[in-house]
């Protein structure tokens, strides 16, 4: 019965994400963004769909103000050109925010401490829909005159 509740609690901890599970120690980048939607640390860092890293923490730039986003990339995988493009994405409509890496085609690789300078923000989904608004408000208004 101890056995069947401690495997229950892993399983729980895997699920919630709170457990990194088997995770090799790796090095740190940055990348600066101008909306980050609502990216929260221990977000997966992925390159095509396969998880590479995580966020470790998100913070202000009080020079830029910018939000200044720290992934922690896996050791292995230690050959990431830099020209390399970071994006921040949504998991379906309403899912969890996640950064995903393109990689670029320069043939020197980030190494810890590293910024990526070319980010693409988050697509807030308020933001647009505000914005549909506005045009559909404007062009009704265009029609009546």
């Amino acid at each position: 019965m101890l056995a069947g509740i401690a495997a229950f609690f892993m399983l729980a901890l895997k699920v919630s994400g709170l457990s990194n599970g088997i995770y090799q120690k790796g090095y740190q980048i940055k990348a600066n963004f101008d909306n980050i939607g609502s990216l929260k640390p221990k977000a997966p860092v992925t390159i095509a769909g396969v998880k590479i890293g995580q966020v470790t923490r998100v913070e202000l730039d009080k020079t830029t103000y910018k939000a200044m986003v720290v992934m922690e990339i896996d050791s292995s995988q230690n050959s990431l050109p830099k020209d390399s493009s970071a994006s921040n994405f949504t998991e379906g409509l309403l899912g969890s925010n996640y950064i995903g890496l393109t990689p670029g085609y320069d043939e020197t690789f980030l190494k810890g401490g590293d910024t990526i300078q070319n980010t693409h923000p988050a697509l807030v989904l308020e933001s647009l829909i505000g914005q549909l608004m506005f045009k559909l408000s404007n062009s009704n208004s265009k029609q009546k005159d």
